[in-house]
């Protein structure tokens, strides 16, 4: 066998376990390891039911997925030779099957070596066809986890959905990425674009031409890109996602070998399929790129946590009749958020109707509107009124299309503003800027017909400063109404340069004077199921989930003030603002019920002052002797 063919074998089986290592999977030889799950070549003729049924054949992983269930992985090591692969996985399997005791039910072909990539197709065998698995409606591009394996399994069927995001998983691969596009010698602030572009040119059935050059391969998916947008009727955004060549040639390789590598990670994760779920997978990727892209601190940007879209939009109750606005929608967390949530509640053809009509948003910053607009139409709502502009500049009016209720930007304020639902993160003010974080919810608010309901974060700041900020709660409260403010984890936002950023969500009905006697829901949410972990938050489930603890009630608020609230000391409490307060602090600290010290609480914190004390004297007392 020539070296060549021994060296991408080798590299073969380093990918499928590495793989399968990061999937779950425990990589360890069954026969030496009784939790091990994966035999790699000659190991699995240890098994004696295989051995019997195979001889000396053997492929190049067979993962044991119960003691009677396999899954055989074959794989070449040129991409065209996956069919090879595929058929070669299905001679072994009809082998295997004869036995009564085991059965193969899963195939997977593996085609490429480490310079060129790896090409990925898996297939279910119910006991007479091989049928192409897919996820969430979109047949599979990487290996599978245990999850989605023990679930096509149980449920006997090659096309699972909803199936859940591992969120470290994906972290993880977005750092991975970031690294592979840093190598590749591509700027941080155009990482998001990058990836924008990449994912749109995989919306075809067949991939790009990986094996191509690297100019042709530029092309291919800045043509693809441009077509998807074209059709989406949004071809001017082509310009701030197209790939582009590094002017020096000798770098055209190394920036190839990026793009290969992050579409293969893209790949690995079965990223159509993941994209085809409910949760705002792209939101993720674009969290990691935009913390190292210093221009977007610059501009204020602090991206919404996805759970903060999701939970906002789920207690706003959105309809079909609902018209929904983010005048500063960044890269669409919030749109994304609403239009998932009636694809939730609502048919086909409810949707059909609403995704062109119903959603709009301003951006400020072009490139990061692309990336928007690419976010929604993998959401499957590419028609959608996002539009790169100064929000400022942007009024809506109301407007019928094909009889449906709809709106439309102009150039002044309507006198019947037509937006029923704000959804909104402003931009955190920079120190040296005129636009306060309140400018932009009065500017949404014009956008409101009356009666609608308005959620936007804020720093915590903007309810306890007084001057200008002081003045602005008075005017809020004099034209609308405070439904609800919550307090949001002291850790939830992170802004290079100056840390922590402590913020709350705010909830204000359009429109209708504060009534002095209506009561506001407040609430001080500790832990929202994220722990911190290597700079990231992840969810955890060591941790209690507040928001999930708060949403229906939250929700059943909103829709009544006068909903009945358990009064949870330090937690939640329903009470009237205090308008006697000077400072007119619209914050829960100030509202919420303290728990009552005890005796023990006392000694502890006592002990704990007297510990303290002494370990500042030791740690003194030694930095003094080291510097006699």
């Amino acid at each position: 066998m020539p070296h060549q063919q021994r060296t991408t074998e080798v590299d073969a089986y380093i990918f499928i376990k590495e793989n399968l290592k990061t999937l779950g999977w425990d990589t360890r030889n069954p026969a030496r390891n009784p939790q091990g799950q994966v035999y790699t070549q000659n190991e699995c003729l240890s098994h004696s039911e295989i051995q019997n049924f195979l001889g000396q054949e053997r492929p190049e992983n067979i993962v044991k997925i119960t003691e009677s269930v396999f899954w055989v992985i074959e794989a070449k090591r040129e991409h065209n030779q996956l069919q090879q692969a595929l058929a070669k996985a299905e001679e072994y399997t009809r082998k295997i099957n004869q036995s009564r005791n085991i059965r193969v039910k899963i195939i997977s072909g593996v085609a490429g070596n480490q310079a060129d990539s790896y090409l990925i197709r898996s297939r279910y065998f119910d006991g007479n066809s091989f049928i192409p698995i897919k996820l969430n409606d979109v047949e599979v591009s990487g290996l599978l986890s245990p999850t989605e394996v023990d679930r096509i399994i149980r449920e006997n069927n090659a096309n699972i959905r909803d199936v859940p995001i591992n969120d470290k998983l994906f972290f993880s691969k977005a750092d991975k990425i970031n690294e592979i596009l840093h190598l590749g010698a591509v700027n941080p602030h155009q990482r998001a674009s990058v990836m924008s572009a990449l994912l749109l040119s995989l919306l075809d059935d067949t991939p790009p031409n990986i094996d191509a050059a690297p100019s042709v391969l530029t092309s291919d998916i800045n043509a693809r890109a441009e077509r998807i947008l074209r059709n989406q009727g949004k071809p001017e955004f082509i310009d701030y996602i197209k790939l582009n060549l590094p002017a020096t040639e000798d770098n055209h390789l190394k920036f190839k070998n990026a793009l290969v590598k992050t579409l293969q990670e893209l790949n690995n994760l079965n990223i159509r399929s993941a994209m085809n779920s409910g949760t705002d997978v792209l939101g993720r990727f674009y969290e990691v790129f935009i913390k190292y892209a210093n221009w977007a601190q610059d501009l204020g940007i602090v991206l919404t946590p996805r759970h903060i879209t999701q939970f906002a939009a789920e207690v706003m109750n959105i309809s079909l009749q609902d018209i929904v606005y983010d005048p500063c929608c960044g890269t669409g967390g919030f749109l994304v958020a609403a239009f998932d949530s009636v694809k939730r509640n609502f048919t086909e053809n409810q949707i059909e109707k609403f995704k062109p009509n119903c959603l709009f948003g301003v951006e400020q910053d072009a490139s990061i509107a692309s990336l928007a607009i690419v976010n929604m139409i993998f959401r499957g709502d590419g028609k959608n009124n996002i539009v790169e502009g100064n929000c400022f500049s942007k009024f809506l009016s109301p407007h019928t299309r094909n009889s449906i209720r709809t709106a439309r930007f102009t150039n002044s304020q309507s006198d019947s503003p037509p937006i029923t639902k704000v959804l909104m993160n402003p931009p955190f003010a920079l120190k040296s800027s005129d636009e306060k974080e309140y400018k932009f919810i009065d500017h949404a608010l014009k956008q409101m017909e009356n009666g609608g309901i308005l959620f936007s974060v804020l720093p915590y700041s903007c309810l306890i400063k007084v001057g200008k900020y002081l003045i602005w709660r008075k005017r809020l409260l004099n034209e609308n109404t405070l439904l609800s403010v919550i307090t949001f984890p002291a850790d939830l936002f992170y802004r290079k340069g100056s840390g922590g950023v402590c913020t709350v969500g705010i909830f204000v009905r359009k429109g209708i004077p504060h009534p002095s006697e209506q009561n506001v829901l407040w609430i001080r949410v500790l832990n929202d199921g994220f722990v911190k972990s290597k700079g990231k938050r992840l969810p955890s489930s060591r941790v209690p989930n507040d928001l999930e603890r708060i949403k229906d009630i939250t929700k059943a608020f909103l829709t009544n003030p006068r909903f009945d609230v358990e009064n949870v000391e330090e937690f939640q409490k329903a009470t009237k603002i205090d308008f006697s307060d000077p400072d007119l602090e619209l914050v829960p600290e100030v509202y919420l019920d303290e728990k009552p010290i005890t005796q023990q609480e006392i000694s502890q914190r006592i002990e704990q002052l007297i510990r303290d004390n002494i370990a500042f004297q030791v740690k003194f007392e030694n930095i003094l002797r080291r510097h006699k």
